[in-house]
C-alpha cells in the first residue's frame, strides 16, 4: 500500500469526522454559554486547558475578554444546547517576514469525550485557518496533557518539549476551493443541527409542561374536598 493511498484515506476519514460532528461558529451572544462550559470543568481539567490553577474569577475575566470579532470561537452543542466542546482560535500578531499564525486551545466536558469532538474542533479550526490565510497552527500546553498531545500528534503536528511545557506546530497548506466548500458545508450542517436541537428542546419542554399540568377535573375535585 503506497503512501499516497494511505494519506488520501486518512484525509478522507478526517473529513468525514469533521462533517459528522457539527461544529458551530460562536458569537458574542454565546458568551454566557461559553462561561458555563468552562465553569463545569474540574480543577484538573482547567489546569490542562489553561496550564495553571484557574479559579472561577479568572475564567470569568478570560471569557469577558474574548474578542469574538477578532478571534474565532467554535463550539459543539448537546441536545440541551449546552456547549459540550469548545475551541478558541486566537490570531497571533503579524510580524513582517514571519509566517502568520494562530493559537489553538480546546476543552471538552467529560460527557463529550471519546466521541471525536476534539478531532472535529481541531479539523474545523485548521480549515478555517487555511481559509483566512493562516499558515501555522500553534498549540501550547503542559507536557503531561496527554489528550492534547494525542490530538496534536494525530493531526501531524510537530511537538517540542521544554521545562514541563509542550509546543506543537502544524504547517497549513493554502486554501483552495475544496477547503472553502468544506467549511461552508460544515457551517450549514451545524446550523441545521442547532435548529433541530432547539426545536426538539422546545417541543420537549412544551410536552413536559402539558403533561405536568393538572387537568381541570382534578383541580376542581381537590378544591371541593
Amino acid at each position: 500500500m503506497n503512501n499516497h493511498f494511505i494519506n488520501a484515506r486518512t484525509s478522507t476519514k478526517a473529513r468525514l469526522v469533521r462533517l459528522a460532528v457539527p461544529v458551530r461558529a460562536l458569537h458574542a451572544g454565546h458568551r454566557e454559554k461559553v462561561l458555563d462550559h468552562f465553569l463545569k470543568l474540574n480543577d484538573e481539567d482547567r489546569r490542562m486547558r489553561f496550564g495553571t490553577h484557574t479559579p472561577d474569577e479568572v475564567l470569568k475575566r478570560y471569557v469577558e475578554g474574548i474578542n469574538f470579532s477578532k478571534d474565532t470561537v467554535l463550539g459543539v452543542f448537546d441536545t440541551q444546547l449546552n456547549i459540550v466542546g469548545i475551541a478558541h482560535l486566537a490570531y497571533l500578531p503579524a510580524i513582517k517576514g514571519h509566517s502568520t499564525a494562530a493559537e489553538f486551545g480546546v476543552s471538552v466536558l467529560p460527557e463529550g469525550r471519546a466521541q471525536g469532538l476534539g478531532t472535529a474542533l481541531l479539523g474545523r479550526a485548521a480549515i478555517h485557518s487555511r481559509n483566512t490565510h493562516i499558515d501555522t497552527l500553534f498549540v501550547h500546553c503542559l507536557a503531561n496533557n496527554r489528550a492534547m498531545m494525542h490530538l496534536a500528534q494525530k493531526a501531524g503536528m510537530q511537538v517540542e518539549y521544554a521545562y514541563g511545557d509542550a509546543d506543537a506546530y502544524l504547517k497549513l497548506s493554502p486554501a483552495n476551493p475544496g477547503t472553502i466548500v468544506e467549511e461552508a458545508a460544515n457551517e450549514q450542517w451545524a446550523d441545521f443541527d442547532y435548529a433541530l436541537k432547539a426545536n426538539l428542546k422546545r417541543s420537549n419542554e412544551a410536552w413536559s409542561w402539558f403533561l405536568g399540568r393538572p387537568n381541570a377535573f382534578t383541580t376542581k375535585l381537590f378544591a371541593t374536598n
